[in-house]
């Protein structure tokens, strides 16, 4: 009890400017959630509208992820760097600037490069507002609510945008793209009043390591790409030569940091604490839930014929997160510690995705609600505590960093999700997919979850280990 006396009594503080920045870095995060699950359901009408070919609609979305986990490393150390709330609000700026271009857009290619720019400002304001977070509430049950909340909200965005997109589109997909505009204005009004200002102490010291910059970048890029064309199938020998260039590109990095005085990553941070084990974790646990709902979105509208809308309001319930995570998900940090509820979490996903092997051609909502609300637990015990673990025995100075190695697990787990899913999918024919056809490519969800309930595993054994207590 002294423990949590002790960091509650800095509580009015905490309340003046930890819950401001909280609610303005949750509604970042949810942004950047509902901003890909929003397109996942308007792509068809887009590429429609601007005669974008179906054999290119998908760049609507790659773009994004392509930068997104291209830029979140760098993202992470800009902002421990220069300052976290400077780099946050600038993304945000440009975020906010580049969503209305992509609304405005009657050219492709004008949608595609404004796609890319929103997703590398969104690689540099996650993990910018991670730190903020982070360092606003005392290590300790406020950080651990904090944190509780952010992972609610931010999975919150994932399923709830899928249902906000249904909608939107039917308004006009163009509003997919103006909607964001006005939430970002309000966010960005809110963090420039309740974030206080960059103090020097604060940030990390040392110089701009632009070679490391310039090679991890490129190589998370060209191995996402590598991920996302292989797994649409069209162009392999491209994405083995995007492996082979990111290979270079990764052993010149770890070239570079060895030697460079002030890296862009220190390699050594990867083996401390938990954070190595917390991201690949992450990486198997996301790619699992984007599988997941890639299948069973494909399965309900072009199988069963359901609507967008009716398919959005079937995810709908897997926002349960957003209430238990708040409510339950601190309390049970404060008995047991995050990486014993972070596997409770995990243990709940591996279950939810083993029932869905069962689908068949008969399967309707009833029979997808005990997986839906599973992974609505599953969000609810993970994605707080495993970020939370992440930083666990780093210092302050390294959060960004630390939380761009997370969320560029997540984004790698994301886009080898969904390729693996439609690899097993298609099956090698090019014909409508059929009941086996989705119990096969269901294998992928589940065997990613079962891997990440056993890192997981390895996560607890290891914290008991390193961080006692």
């Amino acid at each position: 009890m002294t423990d949590v006396s002790a960091a509650v009594r800095p509580a009015p503080n905490v309340t003046r400017t930890g819950w401001g920045v909280l609610a303005v870095v949750c509604g970042a995060l949810f942004l950047e959630g509902i901003d890909i699950a929003m397109l996942n359901v308007a792509v068809p009408a887009i590429a429609d509208d601007i005669g974008l070919a179906t054999t290119d609609a998908h760049w609507v979305i790659s773009a994004y992820v392509l930068a997104y986990g291209g830029f979140m490393i760098l993202g992470g150390r800009t902002a421990d760097l220069v300052g976290r709330r400077r780099t946050f609000l600038v993304a945000l700026a440009i975020f906010i600037a580049f969503s209305g271009l992509g609304g405005l857009a009657d050219d492709a290619w004008v949608l595609i490069v404004a796609r890319f720019v929103t997703g590398a400002t969104a690689g540099f304001m996650t993990p910018a507002g991670f730190s903020l977070l982070t360092t606003s509430f005392p290590e300790g049950p406020l950080r651990d609510r904090a944190l509780a909340i952010y992972g609610a909200i931010g999975a919150g965005g994932f399923t709830l945008g899928v249902v906000a997109g249904g909608f939107l589109t039917d308004v006009g997909w163009r509003w997919v793209f103006f909607a964001p505009v006005i939430v970002g204005a309000a966010l960005w009004v809110a963090g420039r009043a309740v974030i206080r200002p960059d103090q020097a102490t604060e940030r990390a010291r040392g110089g701009f390591d632009v070679g490391g910059a310039v090679t991890l970048t490129s190589a998370m890029v060209a191995l996402i790409y590598g991920i996302v064309t292989i797994g649409e199938g069209r162009d392999v020998a491209m994405g083995v030569v995007s492996f082979i260039a990111a290979g270079v590109l990764i052993g010149a990095f770890v070239a570079i940091e060895r030697r460079v005085a002030d890296p862009l990553l220190r390699l050594a941070v990867l083996r401390e604490g938990l954070l190595l084990r917390s991201s690949a974790a992450g990486l198997l646990f996301i790619g699992a839930f984007f599988a997941f709902q890639f299948l069973i979105t494909l399965y309900l509208q072009e199988f069963q014929g359901w609507s967008p809308i009716a398919t959005g309001l079937a995810f709908a319930v897997m926002g349960l997160d957003m209430i238990l995570a708040p409510l339950v998900t601190h309390r049970l940090v404060k008995r047991f510690g995050n990486a014993p509820v972070m596997v409770a979490g995990l243990l709940a996903g591996a279950v939810a995705f083993a029932l869905a092997l069962r689908l068949d051609d008969s399967w309707g909502y009833l029979e997808l609600l005990p997986s839906m609300l599973l992974i609505g637990v599953m969000f609810a015990l993970v994605y707080g505590p495993l970020t939370a673990a992440a930083t666990a025995g780093l210092d302050e100075s390294e959060h960004g960093v630390a939380g761009g190695v997370v969320y560029t697990a997540f984004q790698f787990g994301a886009a080898l999700g969904v390729s693996a899913a439609t690899i097993m999918l298609v099956g090698g024919h090019t014909g409508a997919a059929d009941p086996a056809d989705y119990q096969r490519a269901l294998l992928v969800p589940a065997v990613g979850g079962a891997l990440a309930l056993a890192l997981g595993i390895a996560t607890w054994i290891r914290g008991n280990r390193v961080i006692p207590g």
